[in-house]
């Protein structure tokens, strides 16, 4: 028998094991979404969410999924759909980050972003766009270091600046069908992979720079995720900076 939530509406979130990820997932569900939790290798932390969810009463699910690789997000969404029969919203969360100047020439660590950040989020963006229903969202992780611009960024921001530009063109190619389609670019938030690609001191300086006097959480973004996947249907093809007015 097909499951259904409350509101019936389906929603997959890549990068669900933790993190902003996570905490998506989360607030999805909290609002009637039966969710599919994507994770990459943490089996256990995706478990943990699911078990979380479904104690709260809500329906969850977690799948592996390699976003790099287009057979393994074609069998995620399979399984997603096949479980609660359809799809209305992806959020593509999942990324990797490495921090380095330019003149390090680190090839290994441009070609792993390219590949999750920029390839991944291409191939979710465009199974997403077979599968969302009509009316559905379609929501990429994007930075807020495209627009600042620090050192020993580039790569990364290189990356995530190319999903600023996919979001453009696919709002375009989907609004025909009332699928919305936008990029999430957060400022620094509290999260594990912020912690490892920082100092002390650079999280001090992050913090003095921000307006609103303090560095972010993840229940910060989820709330642009919540209106981008729900009632900001007038909302498509923009990078929403969610930074406490970090410019």
């Amino acid at each position: 028998m097909t499951e259904t939530s409350q509101q019936g509406r389906v929603a997959v979130v890549t990068g669900g094991s933790r993190g902003i990820g996570r905490a998506i997932a989360n607030r999805l569900s909290a609002e009637g979404f039966a969710v599919g939790v994507g994770f990459a290798s943490r089996k256990e932390e995706a478990d943990a969410v699911v078990a979380a969810i479904e104690a709260s009463g809500g329906a969850a699910a977690a799948f592996q999924v390699d976003v790099s690789e287009e057979s393994s997000v074609g069998e995620a969404f399979d399984a997603v759909e096949a479980r609660w029969g359809g799809l209305d919203v992806v959020v593509n969360s999942a990324g990797v980050m490495t921090n380095a100047p330019v003149v390090a020439g680190d090839l290994e660590a441009l070609d792993r972003m390219i590949a999750v950040n920029l390839r991944g989020a291409f191939i979710v963006a465009a199974e997403a766009a077979r599968r969302v229903r009509e009316g559905g969202s379609i929501v990429l992780l994007s930075s807020s270091v495209v627009r600042l611009r620090p050192p020993t960024y580039a790569a990364y921001a290189a990356t995530k600046a190319a999903v600023d530009v996919l979001t453009a063109i696919a709002a375009k190619e989907l609004g025909p069908r009332g699928v919305t389609v936008n990029a999430i670019a957060p400022g620094p938030v509290e999260t594990e992979l912020f912690h490892a690609s920082n100092t002390p001191e650079s999280i001090a300086m992050l913090t003095h720079m921000t307006p609103l006097g303090r560095i972010g959480v993840p229940d910060d973004v989820v709330a642009a995720v919540s209106l981008l996947a729900g009632e900001g249907r007038w909302i498509t093809g923009q990078t929403l900076h969610v930074n406490g007015g970090l410019a």
